[in-house]
C-alpha cells in the first residue's frame, strides 16, 4: 500500500531490517559482557551489561515503529494513487 508517496509495506520491512540488526549487534554485546565477565573486568562488564539494556530498548520501539506504519498508513485521508 503506497500512502503519500511512501509504500507502508516496504517501510515495515526496512524497520524489521533494522531491527534484524540491531538484534545480532545486541548478541555481540551480551558475548562480550561475558567476555568481561569471565575476564574479571567489572567496569567493562557493567558498561556492556548497559550497552545491552540500551539494545533492548531500541528493539522495543521498533516493534511499535513497525506496529505504527500500517495504522497511520491506513488513517492517510485524501491520497491517490495513479498509473501513469
Amino acid at each position: 500500500m503506497c500512502t503519500n508517496g511512501i509504500n507502508a509495506v516496504q517501510l515495515k520491512g526496512t524497520i524489521e531490517q533494522i531491527d534484524e540488526a540491531v538484534a545480532l549487534t545486541r548478541r555481540w554485546t551480551h558475548r562480550s559482557f561475558h567476555s568481561a565477565e569471565d575476564g574479571q573486568m567489572p567496569k567493562t562488564a557493567a558498561k556492556l551489561k548497559s550497552a545491552q539494556g540500551l539494545l533492548d530498548d531500541v528493539r522495543a520501539l521498533l516493534e511499535e515503529a513497525g506496529d505504527i506504519v500500517e495504522r497511520e498508513a491506513g488513517e492517510t485521508d485524501g491520497v491517490t494513487v495513479e498509473l501513469v
